[in-house]
């Protein structure tokens, strides 16, 4: 099989706007994995009205219900699991836990023939666990499809310590600088603040540049060591930020922080 087409993959809609709309215009598909959130009726009929006045092309909307354990997290202890992130809640680790295949399953045909699939980092950006099951599941397939996985640099105070210890890990093997789609990701927030759907700050900041990792499926890869992370705390316009929107990556002989 010829591989040649491009997806963005990301947990829920609004994710492509915040962390990859410098790809989301040149991708042949758009992929969203959840459709109605947990237990929140209004959002999910928001979410649905807002997505199908979607402008993307190629847009895929998998709905598959959310697990309601996105941040239900130890993150001062934070272990990966087979299924994305071990989760505190009992009811909702299962329910997560279950989602995993289902996500795999759906995922496949709809990956078959890329070569590049962009989607969240390992650390769920600001540490949300879906976003983590959702990096999980793509990179479950890779082996099968032979794709290139692509992931961005954002990073929140409470995933910083999981992104820590992947950082330590051979995780990437290629990156590229570039420049975030502002206008398209402002006019895609609009859309979803008109129709109630926008779970972010609506005083976020997009950044000048920000960074794409690439993970081949069998290139020799590195660890993050000497790179920087985008802080979500330090990009917003208001309340104004109380940290810098970078954080360095580098780890001291004999420490972990």
């Amino acid at each position: 099989m010829t591989l040649s087409r491009s997806a963005v993959v990301v947990a829920h809609p609004d994710d492509e706007s915040l962390w990859l709309s410098s790809v989301v215009a040149s991708a042949d598909q758009v992929v969203f994995c959840f459709g109605d959130p947990f237990e929140r009726p209004k959002l999910s009929e928001a979410r649905r009205q807002a997505v199908a006045a979607l402008p993307l092309a190629g847009l895929v909307d998998l709905k598959l219900p959310e697990s309601g354990g996105g941040f239900s997290v130890d993150w001062t202890d934070p272990r990966l699991s087979e299924a994305g992130i071990a989760i505190s809640d009992a009811a909702a680790r299962a329910r997560y836990e279950a989602n995993f295949p289902q996500f795999v399953e759906a995922l496949r045909p709809r990956l078959a023939g890329c070569a590049e699939v962009y989607t969240h980092n390992p650390w769920g950006e600001y540490g949300h666990a879906e976003h983590i099951q959702v990096y999980r599941a793509v990179a479950a397939l890779q082996a099968e499809l032979g794709y290139t996985i692509w992931f961005s640099n954002y990073v929140g105070r409470a995933s910083w310590r999981l992104a820590r210890q992947l950082g330590r890990q051979p995780c990437w093997a290629g990156r590229r600088t570039v420049q975030p789609d502002e206008a398209m990701a402002r006019g895609l927030m609009r859309l979803y603040r008109r129709h109630g759907a926008w779970t972010w700050t609506r005083f976020h900041r997009w950044p000048a540049q920000e960074i794409l990792y690439a993970v081949p499926p069998t290139e020799t890869r590195r660890p993050l060591s000497g790179e920087w992370l985008l802080d979500v705390a330090g990009l917003r316009w208001w309340p104004p930020p109380w940290r810098r929107a970078r954080r360095y990556l580098e780890f001291p002989a004999g420490g972990d922080e």
